[in-house]
C-alpha cells in the first residue's frame, strides 16, 4: 500500500465514530478515559462486550457483530490503515455494535477494566516461531495473564489459526497450566463439530489458505 493511501486512510479513520486512536501516553497514563466505560459512553448499552485481537482489515469484527447484533465488538490493530476497511464497512452499512481500537495488544489491561470483557477472539496471528520472538506469541503465558485481568470469571478466547505450530504450542501450554480447554480442532472445515461461527466468518487471508489447502485450526478455552 503507497504512504499516500495510508495517509488518506489514517485521515479517513479519524471521522469516523467508531474509531479510537489513543496515544500510548494516554493509554499508559491510568486516565485512559474509555477504560471501565466502553458500555456506557461508546456503545450506549449493557450488552457483553467481545474483543478481536490482531483485528487486520476487520473483517471478523464485522462478521460477528452482523451475526450477533445483542453483542458489542472491539476490533483491536496498531495498523490503523488495516482495520480502515472494516470500520469504514460498519459506517456504510450502518453497524452501531462494533468499534475500532488503535492500541498494541500489551496494553489491554489499560484499556479495560477489570470484568469488562466477555469474550475475546484472536484470529490468525503471527505465531513468533523463532524463540528469540515467543514474548509476542499472542497465547503465551504473559498474554493470557493480561486477558484474564480484562475478563469476566467465566469468559471465554477463542483462537483461530492456520499456524500448526501455533496450535500446538497453545494447546500444549493450556494443559501445562491447568486451563480449561472447551474445544479443540486441527482442521475445522474437514472434521465436523466446529461451533458454526468458526467456519461461517472467513478472511481475505483464510480464503487463500483454504484455496491451497491449509488446515485452519480452532481452540476454544477459559483461563484457570
Amino acid at each position: 500500500m503507497g504512504s499516500k493511501n495510508k495517509l488518506k486512510r489514517f485521515k479517513e479513520n479519524e471521522t469516523f465514530q467508531n474509531v479510537i486512536e489513543p496515544t500510548r501516553e494516554e493509554v499508559v497514563s491510568g486516565d485512559f478515559k474509555w477504560k471501565g466505560n466502553w458500555n456506557k459512553h461508546f456503545f450506549k448499552n449493557d450488552n457483553p462486550i467481545v474483543l478481536e485481537l490482531g483485528c487486520g482489515k476487520g473483517e471478523y469484527s464485522v462478521g460477528l457483530a452482523e451475526r450477533y447484533p445483542n453483542k458489542n465488538f472491539i476490533g483491536i490493530d496498531i495498523k490503523g490503515a488495516r482495520f480502515w476497511r472494516g470500520a469504514k464497512t460498519a459506517v456504510e452499512i450502518g453497524l452501531h455494535n462494533v468499534g475500532f481500537l488503535r492500541t498494541q495488544i500489551e496494553l489491554i489491561e489499560y484499556c479495560f477494566a477489570e470484568n469488562e470483557v466477555d469474550e475475546i477472539w484472536i484470529t490468525f496471528p503471527d505465531p513468533q516461531i523463532k524463540y528469540k520472538r515467543t514474548k509476542h506469541r499472542m497465547t503465551n503465558t504473559q498474554f493470557l495473564q493480561r486477558y484474564k485481568k480484562v475478563l469476566k470469571k467465566d469468559g471465554i478466547i477463542h483462537l483461530k489459526t492456520d499456524s500448526e505450530f501455533m496450535h500446538g504450542y497453545t494447546l500444549g501450554l493450556l494443559h501445562g497450566e491447568g486451563h480449561e480447554v472447551i474445544y479443540a480442532n486441527h482442521n475445522v472445515y474437514r472434521n465436523e463439530g466446529s461451533p458454526e461461527v468458526v467456519t461461517a466468518i472467513q478472511t481475505f487471508y483464510e480464503k487463500q489458505y483454504l484455496e491451497i489447502n491449509k488446515a485452519i485450526t480452532y481452540i476454544q478455552f477459559k483461563i484457570k
